[in-house]
């Protein structure tokens, strides 16, 4: 039934993306509503950018058309309103609605993360917060005066990472949807089936999305980009999910549950959850906190935007746009594999530290592919 459920709510999602995104389309067009291309972008053509807007919409109607008929057929109430569901559907309104305001008007790079600091703000007042680091540098359970701005800090960066790495057709859009699997197979195993749902319907809507964004004609005007509304939107919710996922709450995820990871090994929950939920958004992190460290090195304001993401050096290596796609995922996939294998022999600081030196290897190699571009006779 749980499975019959998800099937739907990604289904009406979806489905919902491809009736909402060609309105949202013809409404840029009378609007002159586009994303014009400039010195740091990749795209040649003026593209809508509202195609974000569709994401909240038809993620929440599916997921609660769906919700509705599973409780009118079995009986089960799956939903209850809570202090941590009103702080996150207020916190999720702040962040799209942001979104959506910086698509149409433009915002500062400053006021934006004003108000992502403020919308991750409610989440841990509610009680919703990184509570335990399971042994990451020696630390384990932490104190609500250290876990507050740590999730907060966390929330708005992953929420920028998101953001930043938007910048080639289908990467965070791609990245989100290998993010939202893993965490769908995760919440699933501890059945907290309510994220299942949330996260079929945000599924649902992104496959309608990246049809258009990957597929689209630029010249029948059919083309669209997701913008910040999107691009927020989508940080937002997958760092939702990681606090959610690796707070350590026995009353919710009782001690001793076990599920599998990448290959089929039982593992306790308690062992795998950090690492887990790290690890499914490792690449568009890793990039941001290399870009800032770049941008430090070199002087510059971190909030300036350039072209030193791993899709930019994808690019200048002499990938086409899709090529670099697949590269950036099978790089993210690579990353879920290799931390599956160690998980169960190593602890969380040696697998962080192998990861950071994997990610360094791999940016290494791509700039020695630029410099050898560079040395080519024309």
């Amino acid at each position: 039934m749980i499975k019959t459920l998800l099937l739907g709510t990604f289904i009406i999602s979806m489905l919902t993306g491809f009736g909402f995104i060609p309105a949202i389309l013809s409404f840029c067009r009378k609007k002159n509503l586009y994303d014009m291309p400039d010195e740091r972008k990749v795209h040649h053509a003026a593209i809508p950018r509202l195609g974000g807007i569709s994401f909240l919409p038809s993620m929440l109607l599916a997921a609660v058309i769906m919700l509705l008929a599973f409780e009118s057929l079995t009986g089960v109430r799956k939903v209850t309103m809570s202090v941590w569901t009103v702080s996150f559907l207020i916190s999720l309104l702040i962040i799209y609605v942001v979104g959506i305001v910086d698509d149409i008007v433009g915002l500062g790079a400053r006021t934006k993360f004003f108000f992502q600091i403020v919308a991750a703000s409610l989440l841990p007042l509610s009680g919703l917060y990184v509570n335990n680091l399971y042994g990451f540098c020696g630390i384990h359970e932490i104190p609500f005066y250290v876990g507050f701005p740590l999730t907060v800090l966390c929330i708005a960066f992953i929420d920028n990472a998101m953001n930043l790495i938007d910048g080639i057709d289908g990467l965070s859009g791609g990245l989100a949807l290998v993010a939202l699997a893993g965490f769908m197979y995760g919440f699933y195993c501890i059945e907290l089936y309510v994220y299942c749902v949330m996260i079929a319907g945000l599924m649902g809507i992104i496959i309608a999305y990246m049809y258009y964004n990957i597929f689209g004609s630029v010249a029948r005007g059919l083309k669209i980009f997701m913008g910040d509304s999107g691009s927020l939107t989508l940080g937002f919710m997958l760092s939702f999910f990681i606090v959610k996922f690796s707070m350590n709450r026995p009353d919710f995820i009782p001690e001793g549950r076990y599920f599998l990871n990448l290959f089929g090994n039982p593992m306790a929950y308690e062992k795998i959850c950090l690492v887990y939920a790290y690890t499914l958004l490792i690449v568009p992190v890793f990039d941001v906190f290399r870009v800032i460290f770049v941008r430090l090195y070199h002087h510059t304001p971190i909030f300036n935007p350039d072209k030193r993401h791993i899709h930019h050096k994808m690019l200048a290596a002499g990938l086409t746009q899709h090529q670099a796609l697949f590269a950036i995922l099978g790089i993210q996939l690579m990353f879920m594999v290799v931390n599956g294998l160690l998980v169960p022999h190593l602890d969380i600081t040696l697998i962080v530290l192998l990861d950071i030196l994997l990610f360094m290897g791999i940016n290494v190699v791509i700039t020695h592919r630029i410099n050898g571009r560079k040395k080519q006779p024309v």
